[in-house]
């Protein structure tokens, strides 16, 4: 079963999420996704995050820059319009609480000054829930790559979906997921880079069905929003 803002242990995996304030549009287009994940990657170094690290670099080769002792073990991501989804496992003290900090602050730091607003973007604090039995982290992992469903069939939780084909083919191809790196696409995605390695040995990858009938199921259990 899933536990909700419990501490943070070093070894244990947890869902964590946050929306932006008064569920205001956080990501405008292409660039600010990209800004984000690129920010998935850098930020997960114990070391300060330099944003000229990524000055005027392409999208692919932040991807390739050298990174010090890492924060946290990314497991999933999923970016929605007005909020983020994460699986994250704690790898060093204060690691996840860190790494959320970090993402945040250089996030918003960059889209207020790009979007001319002041303030914070997302909500404080954020949101956690601890999954600490192997088929409630299954359901996690699909239920995180399912979100973008919402944006294809508005009623996909409560099981009414109109065309299964074509919401399994948006799910698949919605670019902003680490669903491509985990069901192992042929050409391998710059973002691959923000997840662990060891995700790939544990995770499995199920037909679209089967991971919205997981995704569903963990919707239930966790009483996520």
């Amino acid at each position: 079963m899933t536990k909700r803002n419990v501490p943070f242990a070093i070894g244990e995996w947890y869902h964590c999420y946050n929306r932006s304030i008064e569920k205001r549009i956080a990501f405008e287009d292409v660039r600010d996704y990209h800004r984000f994940l690129e920010l998935l990657y850098l930020a997960n170094d114990e070391a300060p995050l330099r944003r000229d690290e990524i000055g005027t670099r392409k999208f692919e080769e932040v991807f390739n820059i050298h990174r010090g002792k890492k924060l946290v073990a990314i497991g999933a991501f999923c970016l929605m319009p007005n909020h983020f989804h994460l699986v994250l496992k704690e790898i060093s003290e204060g690691g996840i609480t860190a790494f959320m900090r970090k993402i945040g602050t250089a996030y918003a730091l960059y889209f207020n000054a790009r979007h001319e607003r002041v303030g914070n973007l997302f909500l404080k604090p954020f949101r956690s829930l601890h999954v600490s039995t192997d088929r409630y982290f299954q359901h996690l992992i699909n239920y995180v790559h399912c979100n973008p469903a919402t944006l294809y069939e508005r009623e996909w939780k409560t099981r009414h979906v109109v065309d299964p084909q074509f919401l399994g083919e948006r799910i698949a191809e919605y670019p902003y997921s680490s669903l491509s790196a985990h069901a192992g696409a042929r050409t391998p995605t710059p973002t691959r880079a923000i997840l662990d390695a060891e995700i790939f040995s544990v995770a499995r990858t199920v037909p679209i069905q089967k991971m919205l009938q997981e995704a569903l199921e963990y919707c239930a259990d966790s009483d996520i929003p």
